[in-house]
């Protein structure tokens, strides 16, 4: 069978859009316990680790609260104009977190960049409608993780990219016009055409001849997800003088089912949508609180490693290019072989073994507790680098339409900022509880309680029925409103 080609181009407009996401969450953990400093806010050196948790939650706890808004009105008028007003945001914030005089206008910025960035749900949302067949779903969905790898570059450039190459992806909006679009290819046409002019006004001229004989055919460049299938008029000799407009099937299922929005709430957040949202919330959650919490001996007893900040440097750092590395190499190859299904309920049941053995590494002989940390350190990159596209396979893929992807995103994404912006507050908590009663590794066994709920909730989860495609109804179709 001929596979559609995989939009190769799109998905890398899509994945320098992604990079401005981790500079604008991440960018300022270097620096941003030194800027609280310079603030003098508090003499207090132990207070000074709340305040700089204080900026770091708050564009997760804003992401949370617009989130489910982004998702929604990305399924109202398209998924490009979301993705440019988020990464304007970003953008906008960095410019004024970087001349904030104080705590307060530091707080602002992070809030406002965070309120104006629905893109990790709406990237999903457009990964999940340019990758139409199962057989790239693997290689689609690991794209988006290597990129977080990768967060170093400016985020004007991610604006600039997404004004001039995004295509929109819905299926309502994706016909209007797009002027950014056309710039775009119009300064790609002038750097490859050079050399062959001739043979470019050659071509339009073909191309107007074409567009007057058949003013119905499908430009050259549309997504494979939405092009014309067999029961199309274009494809039908009755009907192939009648002019037609397509319509997809699951925009007339949802009209017909969805009289109000609570019913059209009812039928968007099934029950297997639901269990991939809380999977994805529950791994958001056990994955943020070990960046804060040191790697500490068990029961009654309180110590650590004692690292200096240039080795965790070199640790984070090297975590950085393993994670890379799987992303390109071992995810989408296991990804193939095992299913999102399987691969993820596996991951999920296995996830709680990590939080159990990581507080005991410092019982291991000094000579090898560092190869316990790198051990660990790959058990948990591994881990994560699969669950995460996995779940985004099976939400995307459980979704009762393509059109209500933005909104079932968009409170995924919600979710997982909530579980982001308490996780390392709740963990922190337990940690300095830990501390004053001899268990410090409190926290850790906490994590695992949460991962092995995040297990019960993964095996709740059913090979979902995918909408792979958005198919082109005929006229029985319309008088029904019934997918077939």
């Amino acid at each position: 069978m001929h596979l559609p080609p995989f939009p190769s181009r799109q998905m890398l407009v899509l994945a320098i859009c992604r990079i401005c996401e981790p500079i604008a969450f991440m960018g300022i953990f270097p620096y941003i316990y030194f800027m609280i400093e310079d603030f003098h806010i508090t003499e207090d050196k132990s207070k000074i680790s709340f305040y700089a948790g204080m900026v770091t939650s708050a564009f997760t706890f804003a992401e949370f609260a617009t989130g489910l808004f982004w998702g929604r009105l990305s399924d109202k008028i398209g998924r490009k104009p979301v993705l440019l007003m988020g990464l304007i945001g970003t953008a906008l914030s960095v410019l004024i977190f970087g001349f904030a005089p104080n705590l307060t206008v530091a707080l602002i910025a992070r809030a406002v960049g965070g309120l104006l960035n629905g893109n990790m749900g709406v990237l999903q949302t457009t990964v999940a409608e340019l990758v139409t067949v199962k057989e790239h779903q693997p290689r689609a969905y690991t794209i988006m993780p290597v990129v977080w790898c990768l967060g170093a570059v400016i985020v004007f450039i991610g604006v600039v990219n997404g004004i001039l190459f995004l295509e929109e992806t819905h299926a309502e909006k994706k016909l209007r016009r797009d002027r950014g679009l056309e710039l775009g290819n119009w300064i790609l046409s002038c750097i490859s055409c050079l050399p062959k002019c001739t043979e470019v006004r050659d071509e339009k001229s073909k191309l107007a001849e074409m567009a007057e004989t058949q003013p119905l055919m499908d430009d050259d460049e549309q997504l494979p997800g939405y092009r014309t299938n067999e029961n199309s008029p274009q494809n039908s000799p009755l009907l192939k003088s009648t002019p037609a407009t397509r319509i997809p099937r699951d925009s007339l299922y949802l009209e017909a089912v969805c009289d109000s929005d609570d019913n059209r709430d009812s039928r968007i957040f099934t029950r297997p949508v639901i269990l991939n949202i809380m999977s994805f919330g529950i791994l958001a959650f056990t994955e943020t609180p070990e960046h804060g919490m040191p790697m500490s001996l068990p029961f009654k007893f309180v110590d650590g490693f004692g690292l200096d900040s240039k080795t965790v440097g070199i640790i984070l750092s090297a975590q950085g290019a393993y994670s890379l590395l799987i992303n390109m190499v071992l995810v989408p190859a296991v990804l193939k072989r095992l299913g999102a299904l399987r691969l993820f309920r596996f991951l999920t049941v296995a996830y709680f073994a990590l939080y159990l053995v990581t507080p005991y590494l410092v019982l291991l002989p000094e000579s090898y507790r560092m190869v316990g940390v790198g051990l660990v350190l790959v058990w948990k990159c591994t881990f994560a680098n699969m669950a995460y596209p996995s779940n985004a396979i099976l939400t995307a893929d459980s979704a009762p339409s393509h059109l209500a992807l933005g909104t079932i995103n968009g409170v995924a994404a919600s979710t997982a900022s909530l579980c982001r912006a308490f996780g390392p507050t709740i963990s922190g908590i337990l940690y300095s509880v830990g501390l004053k009663s001899g268990y410090s590794g409190l926290a850790w066994w906490c994590s695992a309680i949460v991962a092995v709920i995040g297990a019960i909730v993964g095996l709740q989860i059913r090979e979902p029925r995918g909408h792979l495609t958005i198919a082109v109804v005929d006229d029985n179709d319309v008088e029904a409103g019934q997918p077939q």
